[in-house]
This record gives C-alpha cells, sequence and structure tokens, in this order.
C-alpha cells in the first residue's frame, strides 16, 4: 500500500482549521454578530454601510422636525390668537359705525381698538426658545415697532422676507416659518396698519363712509393673515405625517441592517456543535498516531 507523506501535515493543518473555525463560531455566537469585519462579508459590509447611512439621515430629520413642529404649532397657536382679537376689532368697528353713537361711544370704541391692536403688536413680537417666530432670519430682534407719535401710529416691520424649510431625505420640502411683514404687514398695510387707522379715524369722529372703507381695509387683511396661516397649518400636517413616516422607514432599515450582520444563534450553535465534534475526532485521530507507527494503524 502507498503510504501519503503528507498524512500527519494534512491532519495538523485540518486541526489547526478546526481550532479557528470554532473560534469564530465561539466569537459569532458570544457577539450576535456574523459580520465583524470587511474580510467576513464584504458584500454585507457594504450594504450595512449604506443602511447605516440611509438610518442617519433619517434620523437627523426626525429630530429635526420634532423642534420644528414644535415651532409651527405655536406660530399656529400665536395666529389664532391674532385671529380672535381681529374679529373682536371688527365687531366692535361695525357696531360702533351706525351713524348714531357720541363722541364719547366713539371714544371709548378707539380706546378698545387701541387695546387690541397693543395685543396684536404683542403677538406679532412673540419668541419661542429665544428666537422671534415672524422676524424671517432675523430671529434674535424684535421683528416690529410701533411709532405712536404719527397720526395714525405706525408699525414697522424689522425682520426680513427670508422664507426657511426643512427637507426630509426623499428631498420634500416643508415651509417652517412666516416672514412678519406677509402676517401682519408693514407701515400703513395690513392687519396693523388697518387697526392704527380705524384707531385714528375712530378718535377723530370720521365720517361713516371712511369708517367702512377701515373696516373693508380689516377685512381684507384679515384674510391674508388667515391664508398665511393656512400655508403653515399645511406644512405642519405634512411635515408631521412624513416624520411618522420616515420613523417607520428608520426602524424597518434597523432591521434589515440587524439581520444583514446579525448571527443566527440556533445555525452557530448547531455548527459549533459540529465543529467541535470534527475537532474531537482529529484530536483522536492524532493521539491514536502518537501511540503507534503508522505501519500498525494501517494494517
Amino acid at each position: 500500500m502507498r503510504v501519503d507523506p503528507n498524512y500527519v501535515s494534512n491532519l495538523t493543518t485540518a486541526l489547526d482549521q478546526s481550532s479557528s473555525e470554532e473560534d469564530t463560531l465561539t466569537a459569532e455566537l458570544s457577539s450576535g454578530l456574523r459580520v465583524a469585519s470587511l474580510s467576513d462579508d464584504p458584500v454585507a459590509v457594504a450594504q450595512s454601510t449604506l443602511f447605516g447611512s440611509a438610518i442617519a439621515k433619517d434620523d437627523s430629520f426626525v429630530q429635526t422636525a420634532s423642534g420644528e413642529t414644535s415651532l409651527l404649532q405655536v406660530t399656529d397657536s400665536t395666529l389664532g390668537d391674532v385671529v380672535t382679537q381681529v374679529t373682536t376689532a371688527l365687531s366692535l368697528a361695525v357696531g360702533g359705525n351706525n351713524g348714531t353713537e357720541s363722541a364719547s361711544n366713539l371714544a371709548s370704541v378707539a380706546q378698545q381698538l387701541t387695546g387690541i391692536r397693543d395685543q396684536v403688536f404683542s403677538l406679532a413680537n412673540t419668541s419661542y426658545q429665544g428666537q422671534y417666530l415672524f422676524g424671517g432670519s432675523q430671529g434674535s430682534t424684535p421683528p416690529f415697532t410701533l411709532d405712536s407719535t404719527t397720526n395714525p401710529s405706525t408699525a414697522t416691520y424689522n425682520g426680513d422676507t427670508n422664507v426657511q424649510y426643512v427637507e426630509s431625505p426623499s428631498g420634500q420640502q416643508f415651509q417652517v416659518n412666516l416672514p412678519g411683514s406677509a402676517v401682519f404687514g408693514s407701515g400703513g398695510s395690513g392687519v396693523l396698519g388697518a387697526l392704527n387707522q380705524l384707531i385714528s379715524d375712530y378718535s377723530g369722529g370720521a365720517t361713516t363712509a371712511t369708517l367702512t372703507a377701515d373696516t373693508g381695509a380689516l377685512t381684507t387683511a384679515l384674510g391674508q393673515l388667515s391664508s398665511q396661516r393656512s400655508t403653515i397649518d399645511s406644512s405642519l400636517s405634512r411635515l408631521q405625517s412624513t416624520s411618522t413616516y420616515v420613523q417607520t422607514e428608520e426602524s424597518q432599515l434597523t432591521v434589515a441592517q440587524g439581520n444583514l450582520v446579525s448571527a443566527d444563534p440556533a445555525a452557530v450553535a448547531t455548527q459549533l456543535s459540529q465543529a467541535e465534534t470534527q475537532h474531537q475526532a482529529l484530536l483522536s485521530v492524532i493521539n491514536a498516531l502518537g501511540n503507534s507507527d503508522l505501519f500498525s494503524l494501517m494494517k
């Protein structure tokens, strides 16, 4: 019989491979990871990296959307208060413009309108977490100043007209602010301008026709304000629904990434048991070689 001269060497190599396989499977079972380095599975590592990048983008958007959602909710609530104040002003203006009110009654209406104007002015300068809501990109400076030395008084907008957006991982854009000039006007325009004009005309005893024109201007300004609020409401609704979708997507990607690199404990345990059996068999053969010569084993 021909004897393989590499028999012992092959046994040693097989034993080393068996020992290495045991170590690998033990590490997998301990860590729960099938892929621990690039050499384990280059394709899986590349896919896992792509998943990780997508997960990071989703997580960043969800965090940003959470903060912007709070900001939009405060903005919407503030505008709701403004609508209430302006609606009250319209009722006062219409009720006082009947041509029969005394001078003292008209002065009383003017005083009430002044109180409403001051409330609206304060709301226009609302801040949230240290940033003014209606200053455009100039969030650190009060957007409106009021000059009561003019007749009518003048509300000046000090912000800018920059509209800001946040973008979802898929490229959708969501408006997250309203420049104050688009909401409240500036100078003689918008809600503040219309209120100042009404106050001036009621204080000066203007004609019914003039007061009717003033009321019409305030009604128009209220419509513009409500339109701007609708823009924010729509953005808020879309942002919330998209954030929910992205959170779901992030969870799915995290599971997929985990499945890609994770080990199957049951399968690994079975493989480890088989590897240990094979390793013990190899050790038995080698031990037998140590107790007898090769020729006696072949008889």
